[in-house]
């Protein structure tokens, strides 16, 4: 509890004489207060009225606690017709304007309560005079449809507070932004236009009812300019209306706005949901850097327009709108927010303070940058609010006379002014130096810089002149931003290991933006993409054809985690589901997922290029992303597939994961070997709206989710997805019973597919039902087996893949051909089969278990581990950094270091001649192994 009697700060009376009148006024109340009391009276000749006026009031509150003093002024404002309630309203203005400024001055509320404070008495003045001029007009019979009790919520009007009154930091001579419209949707069409007629007529009256100056003051100047296109549009327009124009029309300085915007008055609730509708308007889903250069326009064309150049200078420097003033820390705060806030929700803040504290934790803004701004604003608004008090003035602008700047001195306690202009200039410099290195970088005063000369003119020549004609460059901002940052790439290609080659890269990319203006702004604002955009280039064609399709994906990159180990599979799970979990619709759901899963393929290439993970962490990665997505996914396509044709029926469906999702092997180009196995128990129907047969509802669902995986959307595909591992392959159904899967896998599957089954992982479903397709699994694959016919199996499908698929693409096809990929995996899933081995998906795992079967040697086994490490990590590289089968003579330099540090090599040359002497190695003990007579211990050892 805080009352008056608690003060701990005083002005300094500036006039002693009228400080003494004022004091004597007050004779019951202790000296601290009437201290107070005097200074306050003896600097604003505003507060000193105000004093005399409301003298018995105040003295029989003084003593009750604040909080309840304010709650019962809001409480007063009431009326039974126009001039009541004016007169209460203004009754009301002047008593929280003389409370709150001694509850400031005294040191009694911050800088949060004063403001919080100020904007309740606007909220409540907004509410009641709107509700009874809706109620007025009702009884009047002016809005038809509408009844009495729909005056609660003004008939479907709201006012959306914007700026300070938004947020909740109106200051003490504040006036009010408002943006009103109606919802349409909550009347009959044909009653919309007298409707519209009454609501504008509200709205007028509103103004005139807080604007005007009476014999009881004002109470609000009211701004309502900041509707949609305010010079042609009338003061009240409907919801829709106004979404259509800011899909349409809507501009960076609007969005900035919205990021304040809250509905304070009428119907509440149409307003939070107007709002929500915007919200796609307000928080792009990409990092918008963009909008630095439009708020950095913007200062400079406000600073024209005040007259506000020049250097820093306290004697009439504009405290809101001058250099280093309040502006500046809002358009800080608020562009860094429009820029990431479509990406995290946390920085999405009304409050200039909580939102910079939330760029903080989120390093958008360092600790040492937001505590000056921080403290910068408190004292900047708190001088704000002491210039105002003076004459109950808008005013921000320091006082030039000197007699006037002392007495503003005096006012804020202080008895020297030197010491407190030098103060308030120096906290003006240090914030327009944060601000304008964040602005301005060298944007203002562009470098010339000559650009560099590469070893083939002619050719380079020929790519740059083709540039100007690209999608990217198309509008006239496009080719500003660019003409700036054009220098900087050449030079950074320039370095290159193969320059020309690099800047072929880097054309393929340009060549790929559908448009240039955001991601050239990110560049601008973020130089070390540049880098990281030229490694790309040089070291992985592939990879930058890509970012020429998904440049959003570079989005990530500014994430201060980027670089930090790739995350464990909980963690990408957890992060997915609360991305998703976000969203309203499925289709947004398929879309948000597809953007997160570009991102952290992204970065694990990223990883890789820069070697800073290993070929093992980045196929187990890849595999994380991909099991994160299924498994997060799954569920949503159940849920909507529900909404159509009922919950499934029984225990539902499990997805099992197959080959290198299976075993966690995947690369960057890897597709999705899935099997999906259900159980209705017994059930022969769905029970939704429109029910299906059993089978036709597991097979749709699967489809349904091949589909979500697969299918392009406005954020593209996905995965591949490949089912043919599903008992009977192409001819079975997709989905399969789990009593058919154990039926078939143990009773007429073939080899291969008994092969295909040591790497099966189960990923999602009912806990039941995962662990009763575990078991089948597990007892399939300990099953009583004819040795010898499984080995003339597996021998019978090399000599097949031999014919089929051979090795004609040489040394760089690593997948298939004798001692190759495939022909390892095929040996130790053989083994896996032949002994029983169960729950090890990865063949370079199964090798320990066939060592102490005697089936492999431990020469052998080392052999094999470091074939399949070489292979991975080749294909690692290659299907991250090139398209195809590589050709020695094709790869860049960048890529040849690449693959020469991730193998450990010295050069390409050397890795030739490493993968020809492992291939022929491998074929010798593949066929070593595999010709090993059958022996009847084998099945004994089983």
């Amino acid at each position: 509890m805080n009352t008056l009697y608690d003060v701990t700060a005083a002005p300094i009376a500036y006039t002693p004489e009228r400080g003494r009148e004022a004091r004597a006024l007050f004779e019951e109340f202790p000296d601290s207060l009437r201290d107070l009391i005097s200074g306050t009276a003896g600097c604003s000749p505003y507060l000193d009225q105000l004093l005399k006026h409301e003298a018995d009031w105040l003295k029989s509150r003084a003593q009750l606690d604040l909080d309840t003093v304010f709650a019962s002024i809001l409480a007063d404002i009431t009326g039974d017709n126009f001039e009541n309630l004016s007169d209460a309203l203004r009754v009301a203005k002047r008593r929280a304007a003389l409370l709150i400024a001694l509850a400031d001055l005294g040191g009694v509320w911050n800088l949060e309560q004063v403001t919080g404070a100020l904007t309740a008495l606007a909220d409540r003045a907004v509410q009641v005079s709107l509700t009874y001029l809706v109620g007025a007009e009702i009884v009047r019979g002016k809005l038809p449809g509408c009844v009495p009790d729909d005056a609660a919520d003004a008939a479907g009007m709201m006012a959306l507070a914007m700026g300070k009154m938004g947020a909740g930091e109106l200051n003490y001579s504040s006036d009010i932004d408002l943006i009103i419209l109606f919802d349409e949707s909550r009347h009959a069409p044909e009653h919309h236009g007298e409707l519209r007629a009454g609501f504008i007529r509200i709205t007028q009256r509103m103004v005139k009812m807080l604007s005007a100056i009476t014999a009881g003051g004002y109470v609000f100047r009211t701004d309502l300019r900041l509707r949609p296109d305010p010079s042609v549009t009338p003061v009240c327009i409907s919801m829709e209306a106004a979404e259509r124009y800011y899909e349409s029309l809507g501009r960076t300085w609007e969005r900035a706005a919205f990021i304040k915007a809250r509905p304070c008055a009428g119907a509440i609730d149409a307003g939070w949901a107007f709002l929500e509708r915007l919200r796609p308007f307000i928080w792009r889903k990409h990092l918008d850097f963009a909008a630095i250069e439009d708020a950095h326009d913007m200062r400079l064309r406000i600073r024209a327009h005040k007259n506000l150049h020049g250097a820093v200078s306290v004697p009439g420097h504009d405290m809101k709108l001058g250099r280093g003033g309040i502006r500046e820390i809002e358009f800080f705060t608020q562009t860094r927010q429009i820029i990431g806030g479509g990406r995290d929700r946390d920085i999405r803040q009304r409050q200039t303070l909580t939102a910079l504290k939330a760029l903080r934790d989120k390093n958008w803004v360092e600790p040492d940058v937001e505590a000056a701004l921080h403290e910068a604003y408190v004292q900047h608004r708190t001088l704000e609010h002491r210039l105002q008090m003076l004459d109950d003035a808008q005013t921000h602008r320091m006082p030039e006379n000197l007699e006037k700047r002392q007495r503003l001195a005096a006012f804020c306690g202080a008895d020297d002014l030197e010491v407190f202009e030098n103060a308030i200039k120096e906290r003006l410099q240090n914030t327009h130096d944060l601000t304008e290195k964040f602005f301005a970088q060298e944007n203002d005063e562009e470098k010339e810089r000559p650009e560099p000369e590469f070893a083939r003119p002619e050719f380079v020549a020929n790519i740059l002149a083709k540039w100007e004609g690209l999608p990217a460059l198309r509008s006239a901002r496009a080719r500003q931003i660019f003409a700036r940052l054009r220098p900087e790439i050449l030079h950074r290609l320039s370095g290159a290991g193969n320059p020309e080659e690099a800047l072929l890269q880097f054309d393929a990319f340009l060549a790929g933006l559908p448009a240039g203006v955001q991601l050239f702004a990110l560049f601008e604002a973020n130089p070390h993409l540049l880098d990281l955009l030229v490694d790309i280039c040089a070291t992985a064609p592939q990879l930058a054809a890509y970012l020429g399709q998904n440049p959003q994906v570079l989005d990530a990159v500014i994430s201060a985690d980027f670089f930090a180990p790739l995350p464990e599979l909980a963690t990408l799970r957890h992060a997915l589901s609360q991305q998703i979990g976000r969203c309203e619709y499925y289709e947004d759901v398929l879309d948000s997922t597809r953007r997160w899963v570009k991102e952290n393929q992204f970065r694990i290439g990223v990883h890789l290029l820069r070697q800073t993970a290993s070929a093992e962490e980045t196929a187990e990665a890849y595999s994380n992303v991909a099991e994160a997505c299924l498994r997060e996914v799954f569920p949503h396509v159940c849920k909507d597939f529900a909404r159509r044709y009922g919950p499934p029926p029984g225990r539902g469906a499990t997805v099992v994961a197959m080959g290198k999702l299976g075993s966690g092997e995947m690369t960057a180009t890897s597709d999705l070997d899935l099997i999906v196995i259900y159980d209705a128990e017994n059930q022969t129907h769905s029970t939704g709206k429109r029910p299906l047969p059993v089978t036709t509802y597991y097979g749709r669902l699967t489809q349904a989710l091949v589909s979500a995986l697969s299918v392009p959307t406005a954020e593209g595909a996905l995965f591949e997805v490949d089912m043919r591992l599903r008992p009977s392959g192409r001819k079975g159904p997709v989905a399969t019973s789990l009593r058919g899967f154990a039926d078939y896998q143990l009773n007429e599957a073939w080899t291969w597919e008994h092969l295909a089954l040591t790497r099966a992982r189960v990923l999602s479903g009912d806990a039941g039902l995962v662990g009763d397709v575990k078991e089948v699994i597990c007892k399939v694959l300990h099953q009583d087996t004819d040795s010898r016919k499984i080995i003339e199996d597996v021998q019978q499908m090399r000599q097949k893949l031999a014919k089929t698929k051979g090795s004609s693409g040489g040394l760089w096809v690593l997948k298939d051909g004798p001692g190759r990929l495939m022909d390892l995996e095929l040996l130790l899933q053989t083994g896996a089969v032949l002994f029983g081995i169960s729950g090890v998906q990865r063949p370079i795992d199964m090798l320990p278990k066939l060592v102490a079967q005697g089936w492999i040697s431990r020469g052998d086994s080392a052999a094999i581990t470091k074939a399949l490490i070489l292979y991975s990590q080749v294909q690692q590289v290659t299907r991250l950094a090139i398209k195809g089968t590589p050709d020695p003579a094709d790869i860049s330099k960048g890529l040849n270091a690449l693959m020469s540090g991730v193998v450990g090599l010295k050069d390409v040359s050397a890795l030739e001649a490493k993968l020809a002497q492992t291939a022929l190695d491998m074929t010798k003990i593949i066929e070593k192994t595999l010709a090993i007579p059958i022996a009847e211990g084998i099945d004994d050892a089983r």
